[in-house]
């Protein structure tokens, strides 16, 4: 198997306990080093380790990196701590360097807490990862099921969506020109979905109880999910990573 789809075929519960524990760290460090140096490191995990497709990545970061410039350029304006030394100094506004520190750690903190969030998100399986957290994890069965269900439901939600809008549409309804309007005329799209959702889950838990299902814990599952080796060594590459980051952050800061 090539290194190039290990991070796809990592155990998500390892990966997500992984990105869980890594947003914690990160959570105590203040420095803009930390989160600089995991972002980095994250990217390179991502690249040696997955095929994501980084078109969809960058669409992703694009509002992130105006999410993250918004965090420099209000934490620079309203900080309210601003002693330190004066680095910059325009018309009677001036930025310490402590604002400046501030600012760059908030916001290299949203690319290093985005980057993990879609170091997971894009490679890994929903299905797979509800069932590992079954497998590895021991969450309930009726939850684990109830929540992949309503994940597997929202494809057929949103194609039901679309065909009510456009039967209303072809009977001359739903064609207000107010916003107000618009929102009000919601209920004629609602309840009809409500009504398909109620029975869709209805045929759902009768199929399911025809078929055994009961909820309980089991040993034996049709496709068992295991913690590899190749796992391992992922994991302790982004630990050693994490650990990295933070203690040359704490050192340089």
């Amino acid at each position: 198997m090539s290194s190039r789809t290990w991070l796809h075929e990592m155990n998500p519960a390892l990966k997500f306990m992984l990105v869980i524990v890594s947003m914690l760290t990160l959570a105590w460090f203040f420095n803009p080093w930390t989160p600089f140096l995991l972002f980095i490191g994250v990217i390179f995990v991502q690249i040696s380790f997955s095929r994501v497709n980084w078109k969809v990545w960058i669409l992703f970061m694009i509002p992130i990196g105006f999410t993250a410039l918004g965090y420099l350029w209000t934490t620079v304006l309203f900080a309210a701590d601003t002693s330190g030394d004066v680095i910059w100094a325009w018309h009677g506004f001036e930025v310490t360097d402590k604002q400046w520190h501030t600012a760059l750690s908030l916001a290299f903190r949203v690319f290093a807490f985005s980057s993990l969030s879609l170091l997971f998100a894009l490679t890994t399986d929903p299905v797979k990862f509800v069932m590992s957290l079954m497998q590895q994890l021991r969450l309930s069965p009726k939850l684990a099921y109830g929540v992949m269900v309503g994940y597997q439901f929202l494809p057929v939600v949103k194609d039901e969506f679309i065909q009510i809008r456009h039967a209303h549409r072809l009977r001359g309804i739903g064609q207000e020109k107010h916003a107000w309007q618009r929102l009000v005329s919601m209920r004629r799209l609602l309840i009809p979905l409500l009504a398909s959702a109620v029975r869709r889950a209805e045929r759902t838990a009768f199929a399911m109880e025809a078929r055994g299902f009961t909820g309980e814990r089991r040993s034996v599952y049709y496709e068992p999910l295991t913690i590899a080796g190749r796992d391992w060594l992922l994991a302790i590459i982004i630990i050693s990573i994490l650990i990295g980051s933070s203690v040359t952050g704490f050192l340089l800061s």
